[in-house]
């Protein structure tokens, strides 16, 4: 309870996401689940820790787990470092959330448009590569899902394009279409994973803003998992020194594409969402 109220200290003191750049179409690397078009400018070094509670209601929610704030579906910790304007990667430890647990995320970002844009509307273009690893102890029990006969078994594989438009000084959208792929799966699932997302922001004021954004996760068959379609809206708030806090509420209990894409199984209807944050911080080096 000490580090989650130590966590919730945090959010008011700390300045959260990156310096705002004119010709954002997003204010942050991330929008609420979903990478957005944005990349770190060359040289600059992103500490940043996510945080998803528990259900605010529920079965597991309510009152005796005071909303979901004493658990936690998923941590993140990790590093972004923008090689140049264009070009960044990251690594990052998250708990995990779905059938693969303590997972490591490396990745690359590059931004193929609107890195150097000066219109006043700008478009943007970019792809992300996504690995994770699992580090679960290895299970001697064969239909395990961390049985992992072979290394490999233990890795998943992200690709997502995506391309982004502002379309008015206070409305932008987000088109992303991504391919995942486990190397080990439960016997009634299967490896891939198509997806498809639309993501928003409507800026309310100079200082706030609204982000709405949803990922249709398309498996082309039916499997005997009672998989959902990860849902988010989140609030943006624009600090003094030019930072953005962000707050959301979502239904996925991941915080990885590679874990939230494929596992998300809470409703919305069913008072299975979730408060979340990230705390990040920015350093030139």
């Amino acid at each position: 309870m000490t580090y989650r109220i130590s966590l919730v200290v945090c959010i008011l003191v700390g300045h959260i996401g990156l310096t705002i750049g004119q010709n954002q179409i997003f204010l942050d690397r991330k929008i609420i689940n979903s990478h957005s078009t944005e990349t770190l400018p060359a040289r600059v070094l992103d500490f940043r820790v996510g945080h998803r509670f528990g259900d605010l209601f529920g079965d597991a929610g309510g009152w005796e787990t005071f909303y979901g704030l004493e658990s936690a579906s998923d941590i993140l910790i990790g590093f972004d470092y923008g090689l140049t304007d264009h070009l960044m990667v990251g690594i990052n430890r998250t708990k995990g959330s779905g059938a693969l647990r303590m997972l490591i995320n490396g990745y690359v970002k590059y931004k193929v448009a609107g890195q150097n844009s000066q219109l006043a509307l700008p478009t943007a273009v970019t792809f992300l590569a996504y690995t994770s690893v699992s580090t679960m102890p290895k299970s001697d029990e064969v239909s395990a899902i961390n049985n992992f006969p072979q290394f490999a078994h233990r890795m998943v594989y992200h690709f997502q394009g995506m391309v982004s438009k502002q379309l008015t000084s206070a409305l932008s959208f987000q088109f992303n279409v991504g391919f995942t792929h486990r190397n080990f799966v439960n016997i009634d699932d299967i490896n891939y994973v198509l997806n498809v997302g639309l993501a928003t922001r409507i800026k309310v004021s100079r200082r706030i803003g609204i982000l709405l954004e949803g990922n249709y996760p398309l498996r082309f068959q039916d499997v005997d998992f009672d998989y959902t379609i990860p849902l988010g809206i989140g609030f943006e708030f624009v600090t003094g020194g030019g930072h953005v806090f962000q707050l959301n509420f979502t239904n996925a209990t991941g915080l990885s594409e590679t874990d939230y894409l494929l596992y998300t199984r809470s409703r919305w209807n069913e008072g299975q969402f979730r408060l979340g944050f990230t705390i990040a911080r920015n350093f030139k080096l």
